[in-house]
């Protein structure tokens, strides 16, 4: 991961919030120099507390906003949203 300067980090919503093998992924590895960028889908419901659950498991990465797409978001609606992240 020490290689990344932005990691993505994708996931369903689940009760609002991440499913727990995200803690787990951001738990097992360095992202003292990274950004984390979380995106997550969902049906209906938004982010919920996904980011505030999220960020104590990598306390050195630098979060960027997070964002939630529906179901029917289309490649180009996901490569709109990476380019922000330039």
């Amino acid at each position: 991961m020490e290689a990344y300067e932005t990691v993505l980090i994708g996931f369903p919503i689940w009760w609002y919030t991440a499913p727990n093998i995200i803690k787990t992924f951001l738990e097992a590895w360095d992202f003292s120099s990274a950004r984390i960028a979380l995106f997550a889908t969902s049906g209906g419901s938004g982010m919920g507390k996904a980011m505030s659950d999220l960020e104590p498991s990598a306390p050195q990465a630098r979060w960027l906003d997070a964002r939630r797409f529906s179901s029917d978001a289309s490649a180009r609606d996901l490569a709109a949203w990476v380019d922000t992240l330039a």
